[in-house]
């Protein structure tokens, strides 16, 4: 153990010195097509594991396992966070190094495939009848660009809908029947707000669970309830009559049933602690005392947004091979290692989130608390934000156009129409 130990680079300095490395390259493997002779070291860039006692032991047990196929080859680890992730990539692709393995998210893929920073997983075998086989297919369009694939899906971060059932009975709402579109939520939130003598809220009806600047996904939510994907084929799909209704309706609900990007001091759903009925929650819920308690979580209740088609807003954590890599079949088998059944369902529980298998609702982490059960038993109807080639610059013009549309700065057909002009 102590010898696969060392081949974990930098994992003792933590991450400054995986940042000192991001010039370097990746090291070519010696000229053999036998794993077992093949050396040199793997550059792997990974949100997924926390610079925690508990994140290197599990990603330690992910190298362990590489190094039963590669005995002699090292990994160089890089533990990014979403926030650096963007800008790590951008120096890598500027410096003409590059990773061999590249763990993003969910609206990543298509922007690097464009740029030719992913490898077609072609390459090493792997087709869209390979993750629609071994993941859940709705999967398929967050990691395909042009009709090849660039990814293979690791774990889920879903979103849901959870309301208080005593809360409802309360208003007179039937916590059998919840609300599930946009015409019966709003009426629902309008029963359940609370408000003072002035007429100011005092307890939203419901809960976006979002500060300004970030209603973008919530957006796609809804507009994808309606059957309306965010983007077809790479193209804008928000700028017609579904996305107008669905910010009009957005704007109808602001300082109505919740005041303009209303959170609590923890950035936790305001369903959780009582101050809001309902509203938007994650794809995981602590039910023990160290979390909301046992007592709160027999009181939720989960459903999706249906206005037409049922849909769950999906983000994630997503495998791809750097398309300079001179090691990519032991890049693939590191991918590999990340997605086995211990290894997967670790990373999920790590991040509070979902393995992305066919069979997720049957893992342990999916088992584990309620609000999984319920997302893992829904990611077919998946919602995805992305699609366009340009969507990580996009996306920054979206958190301000909307606001701009919730706060009635600018006509929402407006603000989707030039949206759709940007993205490309």
């Amino acid at each position: 153990m102590k010898k696969n130990a060392l081949k974990v680079m930098a994992m003792s300095v933590g991450l400054g010195l995986a940042l000192a490395a991001c010039g370097s390259g990746s090291a070519p493997s010696s000229s053999t097509d036998d794993p077992a002779a093949a050396t040199g070291s793997l550059r792997v860039m990974i949100p997924t594991y926390p610079l925690s006692n508990e994140g290197k032991a599990e990603f330690q047990k992910v190298v362990d396992d590489f190094n039963k196929t590669y005995p002699k080859m090292t990994i160089e680890p890089d533990f990014v966070t979403y926030d650096t992730m963007n800008e790590k990539i951008s120096t890598s692709i500027a410096s003409g190094s590059g990773y061999d393995v590249l763990v993003t998210g969910i609206g990543w893929i298509q922007p690097f495939a464009a740029k030719k920073v992913f490898k077609d997983l072609a390459d090493v075998g792997v087709t869209k009848e390979d993750i629609s086989t071994k993941t859940v297919e709705a999967m398929i369009p967050a990691v395909t660009h042009d009709e090849k694939v660039y990814g293979y899906p690791l774990i889920a971060d879903a979103r849901a809908v959870a309301f208080r059932k005593s809360a409802f009975i309360e208003a007179g709402l039937d916590p059998e029947k919840p609300p599930t579109s946009m015409a019966e939520l709003k009426k629902a939130a309008e029963k359940l707000t609370k408000r003072d003598a002035s007429g100011a809220i005092t307890r939203p009806g419901f809960d976006f669970w979002a500060a300004s600047g970030a209603y973008r996904q919530t957006f796609t939510t809804f507009l994808a309830s309606t059957g309306t994907p965010l983007f077809v084929d790479g193209k804008p799909n928000f700028s017609n009559s579904e996305g107008v209704e669905t910010l009009e309706w957005m704007k109808s609900m602001i300082n109505n049933v919740q005041t303009f990007g209303q959170m609590n001091s923890a950035k936790k759903p305001l369903v959780y602690t009582n101050e809001a009925p309902m509203g938007m929650v994650g794809g995981a819920v602590d039910c023990s005392d160290k979390g909301i308690g046992q007592a709160n979580c027999d009181d939720l209740s989960f459903f999706l947004l249906d206005s037409g088609t049922k849909a769950e807003f999906v983000g994630g954590d997503i495998a791809s091979i750097g398309a300079k890599t001179k090691n990519a079949k032991a890049a693939w088998t590191f991918i590999e290692s990340l997605i086995k059944p211990e290894a997967n369902n670790a990373q999920a529980k790590l991040n509070s989130k979902i393995p992305a298998t066919k069979d997720t609702a049957k893992t342990g982490q999916a088992q584990s608390n309620p609000l999984s059960k319920f997302v893992a038993e829904n990611l077919s109807h998946a919602a995805y934000e992305g699609g366009a080639s340009n969507w990580l610059e996009v996306r920054k013009s979206f958190n301000s156009g909307l606001d701009e549309a919730l706060l009635g700065k600018r006509p929402a057909e407006e603000v989707l129409s030039s949206l759709a002009a940007l993205s490309k």
